[in-house]
């Protein structure tokens, strides 16, 4: 698989946008504006104790106050606090852990009021961005994510990824892990750690490190409200967590961000910092890579499949529900279950990479075909696993109910990715969907028609005489690639009465 990384840069924001065989997977986009990122640590001030909930208010310096619940205050939180103390009165001069002395864990069902007090400081890292109207949701179980893993400190436990299967693997790499773990420190190992080196791993560890040292440089002289350490910057952080060997090209169209990206790739991979290419054409980078076309075609309410199949993807506050339909999809020769099942099977790899496109979390309901064989069902719920096994974000997974419908909970960490993909009508009032959107489902049912051999006599595209300009121009014309591509001749007909996005194909007895 060819995997590529395309960013655009502007002023205001940078788009990330993530291609497997060129077809878009991924999307990110990061905002100047954004102060509160997942990973960012804050020295922050307890501003309200909500017995009720066991849980605080904390204040980070955003316009809603952050949520702290008892949970999520971590079992080593007395030895932050006598940490953090000794750090800000300057006791605490040496950042390594070594001669600190750990204290007892809090007790797993305690109260936060026997804990926390209003106006206490603390260390806080954010978890969960802030979505709607609420404020972010934190914790003070701080870690430090690298490449290869993540560093706990006021932990002694060390532990492997469960997407590392094997058993082997897992304990050589517990066994290198604790070979190099400082005193003090608990470690994750990260599912890219597998077969690493301990070399590398011991390299990603002394990252993490001076890290962790420059957050506490940070907290000795900080006042209030202060982030103290920061995640990186949303480039290098999706390389942190996705780079692989299947990269074959990470493109960018600001100079300073091209010489930064080489320098982090040059760390963690310097076999590879060639890949790293700056973008200097006319053509804007997103039209460049086709990236605008496929957004168009895959942010609207109904998202097309091959041969007229599609999606319906509505948002509530509550829930994503999702609703497959086959259009006139009709499997030659299929009996109606297995064209249910092919369909079924098409829309649940456009779902995963829907959910990991659109960043969507919470609960997400699934409405496929009905299909009566235990077998087929089954069939579907394992690939659909297989295909979200691909979903580095937390998620679960049920069977098929008896009414068919297959429900995913995935986490919410940052708000869903929303853009807009309609765009003015130009003959009346109101919104209609993107041109480009149209020219897909036009040589879908093309496809369809060709397929059918219903035509014998010809085929003539009825549409609006702005589409009939749009397929007629050009050298190759779109007509031209269709006649190429079906080896057919489709004439166009420009129809006045026709409304923007209405089409018809007849052959030449109006048939």
């Amino acid at each position: 698989m060819k995997t590529e990384l395309i960013i655009r840069s502007s002023s205001a924001d940078i788009d990330f946008a993530l291609l497997k065989d060129g077809k878009l997977n991924a999307l990110h986009k990061e905002s100047n504006k954004n102060k509160f990122s997942v990973g960012d640590v804050f020295y922050a001030k307890i501003k309200k104790i909500l017995p009720s909930l066991n849980a605080a208010f904390v204040d980070v310096g955003y316009e809603k106050d952050a949520f702290l619940h008892y949970h999520d205050l971590g079992p080593q939180l007395l030895s932050l606090q006598n940490f953090q103390s000794r750090l800000t009165t300057g006791k605490q001069k040496d950042f390594t852990l070594n001669n600190f002395r750990l204290e007892k864990d809090i007790n797993k069902h305690g109260k936060i009021e026997s804990i926390l007090k209003a106006g206490q400081s603390l260390l806080v890292q954010i978890v969960k961005e802030p979505i709607s109207t609420k404020g972010p949701r934190i914790s003070s179980e701080l870690s430090i994510a690298g490449r290869f893993m993540v560093l706990v400190p006021f932990s002694d436990r060390v532990s492997v990824s469960q997407k590392i299967e094997d058993t082997k693997e897992k304990e050589r790499l517990k066994r290198l892990a604790k070979s190099i773990k400082p005193k003090g420190f608990g470690i994750i190992l990260r599912t890219v750690a597998k077969d690493k080196k301990v070399a590398e791993l011991d390299k990603d560890l002394e990252t993490s490190l001076k890290r962790w040292y420059a957050m506490c440089k940070e907290v000795t002289k900080a006042k209030h409200r202060a982030k103290v350490l920061s995640e990186l910057n949303r480039a290098s952080s999706i390389l942190r967590d996705i780079f692989n060997d299947s990269f074959t090209s990470i493109v960018c169209n600001n100079e300073l961000l091209h010489i930064s990206l080489r320098e982090y790739i040059s760390r963690i991979a310097p076999e590879k910092e060639s890949i790293v290419k700056l973008y200097e054409s006319d053509v804007p980078i997103f039209e460049n890579y086709g990236i605008e076309r496929q957004i168009k075609g895959a942010f609207g309410r109904t998202v097309s499949m091959a041969r007229g199949a599609y999606l319906v993807i509505e948002h509530t506050e509550a829930l994503h529900v999702i609703d497959v339909n086959s259009g006139n999809r009709s499997g030659k020769g299929s009996s109606q279950a297995d064209a249910a099942l092919e369909v079924n099977l098409v829309a649940a790899t456009e779902i995963a990479r829907q959910l990991q496109l659109r960043d969507m979390g919470g609960i997400i309901v699934v409405d496929f075909i009905d299909m009566q064989s235990a077998d087929h069902r089954k069939q579907l719920f394992e690939h659909l696993r297989t295909q979200m096994s691909f979903d580095r974000t937390k998620h679960k997974i049920l069977p098929p109910s008896k009414f068919g419908l297959i429900q995913i909970t995935r986490q919410r960490v940052r708000p869903a990715m929303e853009i807009k993909t309609t765009e003015p009508n130009p003959n009346v009032n109101g919104q209609v969907e993107a041109p480009i959107v149209l020219i897909d489902k036009i040589e879908n049912v093309l496809e369809q028609v060709i397929q059918s051999k219903k035509c014998p006599n010809g085929i003539v595209l009825h549409v609006h005489p702005f589409v009939a300009a749009y397929i007629n121009e050009g050298l190759p014309s779109l007509k031209q690639i269709w006649f190429f591509k079906y080896k057919k001749w489709i004439k166009v007909l420009p129809r006045d009465a026709y409304q923007y996005l209405e089409f018809r194909f007849l052959d030449r007895r109006q048939k």
